[in-house]
């Protein structure tokens, strides 16, 4: 069982290094990408990069090796999350934008403290 679904499709996004995928579940629209294979920062990198291009009725859904601990509190001003353990060891994190979103995360803050 893959964890992006099969009929998801890729996309290009500027700035990423792991390929995104565009698909749709139950209605909603999906950004999804996977750095369980990878090292830092790319999981924060392209955390970034998905969460700048999400529409306001879109979700992200990150796949890791852990969560994105450092990544939370840079975000949390705009973004909401939930994280969800999933096969193999892996984590399912998926964003949502806030409906009072202040529109204050800085995209380009992509250090990893955490």
């Amino acid at each position: 069982m893959s964890i992006i679904p099969e009929n998801a499709k890729e996309v290009q996004l500027e700035g990423a290094t792991v390929p995104f995928y565009a698909y749709e579940e139950n209605g909603v629209s999906y950004l999804a990408f996977d750095t369980s294979k990878t090292g830092h920062p790319e999981p924060m990198v392209n955390a970034m990069v998905g969460l700048q291009n999400i529409q306001d009725d879109e979700k992200l859904v990150m796949i890791n090796h852990k969560p994105p601990m450092g990544l939370f509190p840079k975000i949390e001003a705009d973004f909401d999350y939930e994280v969800e353990d999933v096969e193999g060891g892996l984590y399912k994190i998926t964003f949502s934008k806030k409906a009072n979103a202040a529109g204050s995360t800085n995209f380009n803050d992509t250090a990893c403290n955490g």
